[in-house]
């Protein structure tokens, strides 16, 4: 009876401390949660969900290379330069991805009239 006494107590105490706990950083935890409400909820919703294409088109080119698809020559190669600089196989990127952004700065510069 006793040790039934002693787990009941137990157990009362700890209740007791965490709700003390609880009430003392409730200001705190209001502020957490209201930064939270401004962070965005995927942190990779600005980038593109999705594979490359067989066939390289005109939009994937530019979602490559991060420019818009009526972009100048000037800008596609800046484009192409600063991605390459990051991505570069010889700085270990990719070789794959390295083909994908010089077939896009190829396709972007083809395209253009």
């Amino acid at each position: 009876m006793s040790s039934i006494v002693m787990v009941v107590g137990l157990g009362l105490t700890v209740a007791g401390l965490t709700g003390r706990q609880f009430l003392r950083y409730r200001k705190a935890l209001e502020t957490v949660y209201k930064t939270a409400e401004f962070l965005p909820k995927d942190p990779f919703s600005k980038y593109y969900k999705g594979g490359f294409e067989k066939k390289m088109s005109k939009r994937e080119a530019s979602l490559i290379l991060g420019v818009s698809q009526s972009a100048s020559p000037a800008r596609v190669k800046e484009a192409h330069k600063r991605i390459m600089l990051l991505n570069h196989p010889d700085r270990g990127g990719s070789p794959y991805l390295a083909t994908k952004i010089n077939e896009a700065k190829d396709y972007l510069e083809s395209k253009k009239p």
